[in-house]
């Protein structure tokens, strides 16, 4: 069975730092594309960020440009989201997916799979 189990959230003051881990298991993890992406109460989801397979390309959301940076540890089979500079804004749900092949990488219905997310909550 396909698992994604995200960790790292948590309470943290605005310009503060977060890291979060997503566990991958039951994919044969090399060859997806991985993503994060946000909601919060009341709104949409929203795109944060999105790596292609081993080696692939790295596309951020015009909102965490330069602020957060994806990787991934294949050895691992793990995605990290590094947060820095959080603003209050941040505040969501942060859920992590995968798909072979994410064609729009950016539109969530491309992903097949998605993990339960982890609470991230910035205080100002």
């Amino acid at each position: 069975q396909v698992r994604l189990v995200e960790s790292g959230g948590g309470l943290v003051q605005t310009g503060g730092s977060l890291r979060l881990s997503c566990a991958a298991s039951g994919i044969t993890f090399g060859r997806y594309d991985m993503a994060w992406f946000r909601q919060a109460p009341g709104k949409e989801r929203e795109f944060v960020a999105a790596i292609k397979s081993t080696g692939g390309r790295i596309y951020y959301s015009d909102s965490v440009k330069g602020r957060f940076t994806i990787s991934r540890g294949d050895a691992t089979n793990t995605v990290i989201l590094q947060m820095n500079s959080l603003k209050p804004e941040d505040t969501a749900v942060y859920v992590c997916a995968a798909d072979e092949s994410a064609n729009e990488y950016w539109t969530s219905r491309y992903y097949d799979f998605w993990g339960q997310g982890t609470q991230v909550t910035v205080s100002s």
